[in-house]
Parts: structure tokens; C-alpha cells; sequence
């Protein structure tokens, strides 16, 4: 497996990706409703995506102070004249935000959180974690009508891109938290972080973080574009934490569906960030448009070499 599928380079230009719903679906053990289909023999290569300069830390730790300013602040109230003001502060005019809101500029960024409150009402915008890499920048929170409780209200993946200090493009990803009893017994919750390493650890260095890119997109692509369910051994802990309800913590159960012989539509990571100990990934099927949706987005702790813990963010629709 190489390290083709995303070029880190000094420009700030990110070809606009998408997702596909089927490679989350398939890790967290979800039944796909998409026709099955075998990976071609040939795979075409992904979208590329281009970050800028990894080295650049002042500038990735303002960017992510500009993104969680935003969402903080904005959330609550995106109509208000504070909010607007904020708003046309850290987005450009004319960034474009992906989904479903057709404004451009400030206004779009605010009608997506607009739309978030109406489908969530009196919700709460509530960070879980965030990663700045280059010039993107990604949050997990919880869009929640009760910041104390993890179990309500839809759990949500952003990706922000910025130019000299302003927002120029924005992806977002929400999916309603599951609620009642999961039949896989599974109880962990959308955002807790439960691995405990064996023994202390330093903050790994820029090149290790680079390191666990590389193991956790390759890990994905080979599991999910080349259905090769060997990379489970090399690349996962056996016992790894996973937080999505439909599918227990470890790896059995993922060896259980692709030992099946059930087929899957083929999927690759188009953008991916590394940022600590967490690998993002986003994902689109093999063969999709640059310009269709983002559809689903990954998260994979890795410590020692291996993937410890999951999460995800699979939109419904």
C-alpha cells in the first residue's frame, strides 16, 4: 500500500472530496442499503486532496482556535447580529459550505446551524474533540438539547478549510444518536474516550503522526477498497473500542462479516488529518463524483501501532 492517495504540499487548495456512507457502515457492522458490488480490478485513483504546510503549528493552532471560537459562539444564536459579525470575521465571502444549505459566505456556515437547531431544539453546540492539520480542521461534537447527557439529540463531524485566517470551504456530517437498548450489547457512547495506554505516553511527534496516517488510511483502504480482512490482524488490536452501538468492541465481529462472503460496494479515504494520537478519515466510493456529498466520517485513535479505538459519524441520508 503506498502513500499516493493524499498529497501534503506548501499550496492550500483541497479538491472537493465526498464519502461513501458504505465504508463506516461496514466498520461499525451496519447493513448497507446500497447494491452490493465487488472492488473492480482496477481502482481509479481518489480525488487528491492538498494541505498546506504541517509544519506551520502557530498557524494550526489559530485555525483551530478560529473554528471552535465560531461554533461556540454562533451556535446558540446563529440569527443574531453578534453572530453575524462573528461569522463575517473568520468566513470568507465567498466560501462555499457542502450540503445542504445553498448559501455562500457567513451566511451558510449560519444556516447549516440554524438547520442543526431546528432538527435539535434549544440544542447546545458541545466539542469533543478537534484536529488542525495543515490548513484543515476538523471538530467532533455533539449537537445536544442536554450538554451533561451523551445519549441525545445527533452526534456531527465538521471540516473547515482556511486560507490567511478565514473559513473558504465547510463540510459537515450529522447522524441522530441511537437510543434504546443496542442489540449488540455494545453501551459505549458516541464520543467517550475509554483506551487506557499500558504505560505513559509522550505527545507523538509530527512524523509519527504521519506515521499513523499512513497505517490507518492504508488500513482502511485495504479492509474497505480491497476487501482484504488480513489487515485486521496486522493493523487493529484485537479488543479495540469501538462507538458505534451496532457492532461490539473488537474485531471478531468484522472478521465474521467479511468471512461471510457477502459482498460490498468498494470505498477509499479521499481526505484524512492527523493531529495527537487520532487519524480523520473521510471516504467515498470507489468511482464517485468529485462533487457528490460527503457521506461518511471516521476516526481511529492508534497507539503502539495498532488501532485502539473508533468512531464515526454516518449521516442517514
Amino acid at each position: 500500500m503506498t502513500n499516493d492517495l493524499i498529497t501534503r504540499t506548501r499550496s492550500s487548495r483541497i479538491a472537493r472530496g465526498a464519502a461513501a456512507i458504505a465504508g463506516a457502515a461496514l466498520l461499525t457492522g451496519l447493513v448497507v442499503s446500497t447494491p452490493a458490488a465487488a472492488a473492480p480490478a482496477t481502482q481509479p485513483k481518489p480525488t487528491v486532496t492538498v494541505a498546506g504546510n504541517r509544519q506551520d503549528t502557530t498557524t494550526e493552532h489559530r485555525n483551530a482556535c478560529i473554528v471552535r471560537t465560531l461554533i461556540t459562539r454562533t451556535f446558540t444564536d446563529p440569527d443574531s447580529r453578534s453572530s453575524r459579525q462573528l461569522a463575517a470575521r473568520f468566513v470568507s465571502p465567498s466560501a462555499v459550505t457542502h450540503g445542504a444549505a445553498t448559501a455562500t459566505g457567513p451566511k451558510g456556515v449560519l444556516a447549516q446551524f440554524s438547520a442543526d437547531r431546528t432538527r435539535v431544539p434549544g440544542a447546545r453546540a458541545v466539542i469533543k474533540r478537534t484536529a488542525a492539520d495543515g490548513n484543515l480542521v476538523a471538530v467532533h461534537w455533539q449537537i445536544a438539547p442536554d450538554p451533561r447527557n451523551e445519549r441525545r439529540g445527533d452526534a456531527a463531524v465538521d471540516l473547515f478549510r482556511l486560507q490567511h485566517g478565514r473559513i473558504v470551504e465547510h463540510w459537515s456530517l450529522e447522524q441522530p444518536i441511537p437510543t434504546g437498548t443496542p442489540a449488540s450489547g455494545n453501551t459505549n457512547t458516541m464520543f467517550s474516550d475509554l483506551y487506557r495506554p499500558a504505560r505513559p505516553t509522550t505527545a507523538p511527534s509530527e512524523r509519527q503522526e504521519e506515521r499513523n496516517r499512513v497505517l490507518a488510511v492504508s488500513a482502511y483502504n485495504t479492509l474497505f477498497r480491497d476487501h482484504d480482512a488480513s489487515v485486521l490482524d496486522r493493523a487493529f488490536d484485537p479488543a479495540y473500542l469501538q462507538h458505534n452501538t451496532v457492532a461490539p468492541n473488537g474485531t471478531a465481529a468484522l472478521k465474521q462479516l467479511f468471512g461471510s462472503g457477502t459482498q460490498f460496494p468498494a470505498q477509499q479515504s479521499v481526505i484524512s488529518l492527523s493531529d495527537g494520537d487520532i487519524v480523520w478519515t473521510f471516504s467515498r466510493a470507489v468511482g464517485a463524483k468529485p462533487g457528490d456529498p460527503l457521506l461518511a466520517a471516521d476516526l481511529f485513535r492508534v497507539d503502539g501501532g495498532l488501532i485502539r479505538e473508533h468512531w464515526d459519524v454516518v449521516p442517514t441520508s
